[in-house]
C-alpha cells in the first residue's frame, strides 16, 4: 500500500506541474494497480485485478453486513483481508493444477469424450448447488454462460488431475480388517453412549484443590456448580452424554472418560481448555456389526483418506518446486 500511495502523490504533484495531462497519469496509475502482481510462480502471475474479480461477490457480502466503508472497519478488515489470502491461495493451487494437467495429458484427446465428462461435471454442479448459489460464485465480472462453462471445463480439468496423483492408491481387505479391529465402537448396532461429568478449572493447582475436596467427601455435582468454568455443564452437576465417537470433545477428555469404569473419578486431566477433573458415570454399549456388512464402507473410507493424503503430498511439493512468492503490500 507503501508503493501506491507513493504513486498517487507523484499523480496529483502531475496534476499541479503539467494541467490536464495530469488525469491520464492518475487513469494509469488506478489501472497500474490492478495489473501489480500479488504472486508470481512457476513463470506466472495473479494480478491485483485478477483477485479483486474473484473476491467481487464477497466484496458485496461485506457491504450489505458492514456497508461500503467495511474496510474502515476493523473487524471487517481483518476478516476480508484473510479471506483474500485464502482466495489467493486457491487461485495459485488452480493455476499449478491446470499446468500440470498440459503436462500430465490427462484430458482425453476425443472431443466427444472431452465434452461428456464436462457435461457430467455441469449436472453435478446443477444438483448440488442452486442457480443464484452459481451465479454468486464470484465470476470475473460478472456471471455469464460462457463463464460458467470455462469454469466447468477448469473443475473438470483439475478433477483428473486429482485422478491421475491417486490412481495408483488400493485398500484391500486386510487393511479394512484391521482399521475394523482397532476401531469396533464405529462399528455398533447404535452409537455406543457414556454418561459423564467433569469439573473444569484454570490451573492444576486449582484442579489438585478440587480433587482433595472429592476425596474428603464431597459431592461431585455441588462442586461443579460452584468451580466449573465449563457454563454448558455446570449447572446441570457438569454432566454429559456423548457419543464413544464423534463427540466433539477434546481426545484426552474422551480418552480418560473412556477408560475409567462406570463411577470412577480421574486425577486431573489437562486440555487446551485448562484442568479437568472427570467422573464416568454410565456407559452404554452395542453390539458391533460383523465385518463383511461394514467391509466397503470402510474400503472407501480408506481409500478417500488414502487419496487425500497423497494429493495433499503432491501439491506440497508442486507448490514448492513452483517457487511462490507473494506481494501482500499489493493486496
Amino acid at each position: 500500500m507503501k508503493n501506491v500511495r507513493r504513486l498517487a502523490a507523484a499523480a496529483l504533484i502531475s496534476v499541479f506541474a503539467i494541467g490536464g495531462a495530469g488525469c491520464n497519469m492518475i487513469t494509469k496509475t488506478e489501472a497500474g494497480i490492478k495489473k501489480s502482481a500479488v504472486a508470481k510462480f512457476d513463470n506466472q502471475t495473479i494480478t491485483k485485478g485478477q483477485l479483486d474479480e474473484r473476491m467481487a461477490g464477497l466484496q458485496q457480502s461485506f457491504i450489505q453486513q458492514y456497508g461500503k466503508d467495511y474496510m474502515k472497519n476493523s473487524e471487517a478488515k481483518t476478516q476480508y483481508v484473510t479471506q483474500e489470502k485464502s482466495m489467493l491461495d486457491n487461485m495459485i493451487t488452480e493455476k499449478i493444477l491446470l499446468k500440470k494437467a498440459d503436462e500430465l495429458k490427462v484430458m482425453p484427446t476425443d472431443e466427444k469424450e472431452k465434452t461428456d465428462l464436462i457435461n457430467k461435471k455441469t449436472e453435478e454442479l446443477k444438483k448440488t448447488y442452486t442457480e443464484d448459489q452459481i451465479k454468486q460464485a464470484g465470476f470475473s465480472g460478472g456471471y455469464n454462460d460462457q463463464k460458467f462453462k470455462d469454469y466447468v471445463k477448469d473443475l473438470t480439468v483439475m478433477d483428473k488431475v486429482y485422478e491421475n496423483i491417486t490412481k495408483d492408491i488400493k485398500v484391500d481387505d486386510a487393511k479394512a480388517q484391521d482399521y475394523y479391529t482397532k476401531n469396533q465402537s464405529e462399528f455398533t448396532e447404535k452409537p455406543n453412549m457414556i454418561k459423564l461429568a467433569h469439573i473444569l478449572v484454570a490451573t492444576k493447582e486449582d484442579a489438585d484443590k478440587v480433587e482433595q475436596r472429592l476425596k474428603n467427601g464431597e459431592d461431585f455435582g455441588k462442586l461443579a456448580k460452584e468451580l466449573s468454568t465449563d457454563t454448558g455443564s455446570k449447572d446441570n452437576n457438569g454432566e454429559y452424554e456423548v457419543p464413544y465417537v464423534g463427540s466433539g470433545f477434546d481426545q484426552t477428555f474422551m480418552a480418560t472418560a473412556l477408560a475409567q469404569p462406570e463411577g470412577k473419578i480421574s486425577e486431573p486431566v489437562q486440555t487446551s481448555f485448562g484442568f479437568h477433573i472427570i467422573k464416568t458415570i454410565k456407559k452404554t454399549e452395542y453390539p458391533v456389526k460383523k465385518f463383511e456388512t461394514v467391509k466397503e464402507d470402510i474400503k472407501k473410507t480408506l481409500l478417500d483418506q488414502e487419496k487425500q493424503t497423497k494429493y495433499t503430498e503432491t501439491m506440497t511439493k508442486w507448490r514448492t518446486d513452483a517457487k511462490i512468492k507473494t506481494y501482500e503490500e499489493n493486496l
